[in-house]
């Protein structure tokens, strides 16, 4: 079985480990699990994401899978995407053969998040888009958390330039196929468990792919919030108890 760990609100913010994701990977690893973490920030290259997970203690090298990747593969090698997002999304089309560019004419806008994004990108990506360009959003995630609480995500700057253009975008990451594909490539076809803090995302995406939905409330959802939908089949307030809780009943 292959467990899906989502990164932001389940094993850190921001970077910073969570208490206890670090000794409950290891111990899913000890009993034979494999570990995916299946991320829909797209900013950070995967190399970059690996190198920080060793860096908190968790071997992570083939095992990250970004929301760029995702949509990466909704473009064919040989064409040329506009970059409206960070260096995650830049890694991923080059490997995938497209040409990037940040301002003029492009098959397609790449968006996602990413810190420096000001007028100038919404009008290249907006502009491109008027012209035709189909419009791809790594993700549509409204808010990222981080140590310091919520912060406008990826989802805000898609939102941005899809009024720009007038369109409606496509999305890769989760909840969406694109990223359920990668997901299977990458771990099979199942059985999975979907580990996630945000039930719009995590949960829709544990019911794309056919699996079972640990919510955790280390990330964006509280524990005082009205019932969610997808209702969750495990709610545990950190991965460590998910992880234990879940171990103990198998």
């Amino acid at each position: 079985m292959a467990w899906l760990l989502d990164l932001d609100g389940v094993v850190w913010l921001a970077g910073v480990p969570i208490p206890g994701s670090v000794e409950a990977i290891a111990a899913l690893r000890e009993a034979g699990e494999r570990v995916v973490f299946v991320t829909n920030n797209s900013s950070s290259p995967v190399a970059e994401q690996e190198g920080r997970l060793a860096r908190i203690g968790i071997p992570a090298e083939g095992d990250v899978l970004t929301s760029a990747v995702a949509a990466a593969a909704l473009l064919e090698p040989g064409e040329t995407a506009l970059v409206c997002a960070g260096p995650g999304v830049v890694e991923a089309l080059e490997r995938r053969g497209v040409h990037t560019v940040r301002d003029g004419e492009a098959d397609a806008v790449v968006v996602g998040f990413h810190l420096d994004f000001d007028y100038e990108r919404l009008r290249a990506a907006g502009v491109a888009v008027l012209a035709g360009a189909r419009l791809i959003g790594t993700n549509d995630d409204a808010t990222y958390p981080t140590p310091m609480g919520e912060i406008p995500g990826g989802g805000a700057i898609l939102a941005a330039v899809a009024y720009a253009g007038g369109v409606e975008p496509v999305v890769a990451g989760k909840p969406f196929e694109p990223m359920a594909a990668a997901v299977r490539a990458m771990a099979g076809d199942g059985p999975h468990v979907m580990v996630g803090d945000r039930p719009s995302t995590d949960g829709r995406f544990a019911r794309t792919l056919g699996c079972p939905f640990g919510l955790v409330l280390s990330g964006v959802t509280r524990a005082d919030e009205p019932p969610v939908e997808p209702t969750p089949d495990l709610v545990a307030p950190d991965l460590a108890t998910l992880v234990a809780q879940r171990q103990s009943s198998t």
